[in-house]
Parts: structure tokens; sequence; C-alpha cells
């Protein structure tokens, strides 16, 4: 069966994103900034200032974070490339979700995971964001495609390049898959609840682990994030 895809044009209206079911394939054009967990705690926890104005960075940055390791460079004559993005997983943002909404009013997030619905009933949906998710391993350089222009890069010097806000023009970025909708259901979860009753059939008949590593257990609906 044909997975459902939408393009998404940037900035997107609350009625936009009340269209997204959770497994829809969404590729975006507009306006696009990174910001992982160094940027997080500069602006949420140590108070330090955006690059704009709470009203303005719609318009400066974008309204869609994605949190990610960009292959990012700034030549000696200023001029900025980023090649790839490879997202990096959200769980170690979520104590500054709150905030971070408050502060920059965006209403994506895009990453690779790591959340649950509970995250996102309490911090996505009164917020009116989705979460968007990358499609498996290795496809930085893929996603490298949609980037179109380097528009800025911010608190480079602060927090590195990797960790700093790049402000990028994309055209048909992705692909990605909506994570969670505005009522905060979560993909992972719904299809986890499918798959785990077969786990302990699936294992029948191996034998104990060996290694006694840690994280190695005879449990295989137990995981170690």
């Amino acid at each position: 069966m044909a997975l459902k895809t939408v393009e998404l044009t940037l900035p997107a209206t609350t009625e936009d994103l009340a269209k997204l079911e959770i497994g829809t394939v969404v590729y975006l054009t507009g306006r696009v900034f990174t910001a992982r967990e160094g940027v997080y705690k500069r602006a949420v926890q140590d108070g330090v200032p955006l690059p704009a104005s709470r009203a303005e960075l719609g318009q400066v940055l974008g309204s869609a974070n994605f949190h990610c390791s960009p292959a990012a460079s700034i030549a000696p004559d200023g001029t900025m490339t980023v090649g790839a993005v490879t997202a990096t997983a959200s769980f170690r943002f979520a104590r500054w979700l709150d905030g971070w909404f408050a502060e920059t009013g965006c209403n994506i997030i895009i990453g690779k995971g790591g959340m649950t619905s509970a995250d996102y009933k309490r911090s996505f949906v009164p917020n009116n964001a989705i979460y968007l998710t990358t499609v498996g391993y290795g496809t930085g350089a893929l996603l490298g495609r949609g980037i179109k222009t380097v528009v800025a890069a911010h608190w480079v010097e602060e927090v590195g390049l990797a960790q700093a806000i790049w402000v990028l023009d994309v055209e048909r970025f992705g692909p990605f898959l909506v994570e969670s909708d505005l009522t905060g259901q979560s993909l992972f979860e719904r299809e986890n609840a499918k798959i785990a009753p077969g786990i302990a059939k699936l294992y029948e008949g191996t034998r104990p682990a060996a290694l006694k590593r840690y994280g190695e257990t005879d449990d295989k609906t137990d995981e170690v994030i």
C-alpha cells in the first residue's frame, strides 16, 4: 500500500498541521533552522536572547526546528555551506521543550525520535506543534539535496559549528514521517504495540545472553537508551 505523501509549505498553519496523520510522508519547502542541546540550554536554561525577538523569529529563523548535526563549514571569505544534515535523537531535549516553545513559537520539530506520547501531549499539543521523524539512518546526504540556500549561522563561536543555529531555505526537504500529530498520538508507540506481543515467540528456543554486557538481557522486550 502506498504511503500518503504531503508537500508542506512553511511556515505551516495550525490548519495545515491538523490535516497530517501519523505515518504520513512529508516534504518541506520554506525555511528551517537547526538547534540542538547547546542552543536549548543557552536560550532556555541560561536565558541568552535568541538572534531575533519572539515576534520576528518566524521570519528570521523559521517555524520548523531540526534537531540535527549539520556537515557545515564557513570559508575564509564568509561563504557558508551545509552539505548534509544528520538527525539526532530528541529525548535529550524534552526538559527544555516547554521553555523552547514559549521562546520560539515554532510548531514543527524534526529529529529521529526518542520521545513518547506523554511528551507530545504535555509539551507539543498545548503549542499546536507536531514532530516529524527522519526515515532510517544514513539519510543526511539525501536531506542535504533539499537545502537550496544557507541563509545565516548564529552562535557559531559560542557553541561551535555542529551546535550552532543554521538557517536554511529548503525545497522538497525530506522525506520525513509524521511521528506525532496535533492530538499527541505517536506513530512509534502505535507500531510498537503491534510488534511487541510477537517478540517472545520470535526468540523462543534461543540461548540466554552469554557476554553479560551492559544492557544485555534475556527479556527481548527490554530496551536500553
